[in-house]
């Protein structure tokens, strides 16, 4: 029976012939082989990609702090010509002996002040005669209402609210009627 299976194996062409043993190890070894290099390919892919996240994450951390750290440049800019005029007033008014001068010279710094900051977008609001509103206001102290109409409004400002755009950076400080 041997020489039969010999002699057969012997008349099929090569494409005929059964697969042994040896070729399907070398088959599964190089699929082994391809998956292996896939899987580094991937890792390499992973590992190229986790590095571009991380170094954006750092320059994005880096620059925020940046940001945050020169924020304020532009606005204190904005006020040095102000402090520029505040030192000239001072050193003007050193031998002015009448108040009508330094009067009208610190509401000229005040107005250019108060013009330069709301350039930069901040506004002051009123609060007197207003409803009290806890998201703009601060009461520092209730006083009783006079009228009946006067009860939970305001009815004395002691510092002004100051809005940034929409966002309160100062609470009114009022005085409301119970």
């Amino acid at each position: 029976m041997n020489e039969e299976n010999t002699n057969n194996e012997q008349n099929l062409s090569e494409e005929e012939k059964p697969v042994t043993d040896t070729n399907s190890e070398n088959t599964s070894v190089s699929e082994e082989e391809k998956l292996k290099k896939q899987i580094a390919e991937l890792n390499d892919k992973y590992l190229r990609l986790y590095s571009e996240f991380d170094n954006f994450r750092k320059r994005t951390i880096k620059e925020k702090a940046e940001l945050i750290r020169t924020a304020s440049e532009d606005v204190l800019k904005s006020v040095l010509p102000v402090i520029d005029d505040f030192e000239r007033a001072i050193k003007a008014n050193e031998n002015v002996e009448e108040a009508a001068p330094i009067k009208e010279g610190i509401t000229l710094i005040y107005n250019k002040l108060k013009n330069s900051t709301q350039l930069k977008g901040l506004t002051a609001f009123d609060s007197i005669g207003q409803d009290f509103n806890a998201d703009t206001m601060e009461a520092i102290t209730h006083i009783p209402a006079t009228e009946e109409n006067q009860k939970g409004k305001v009815v004395d400002e002691v510092e002004k609210g100051y809005k940034l755009g929409d966002k309160v950076i100062r609470y009114a400080k009022v005085v409301v009627a119970n």
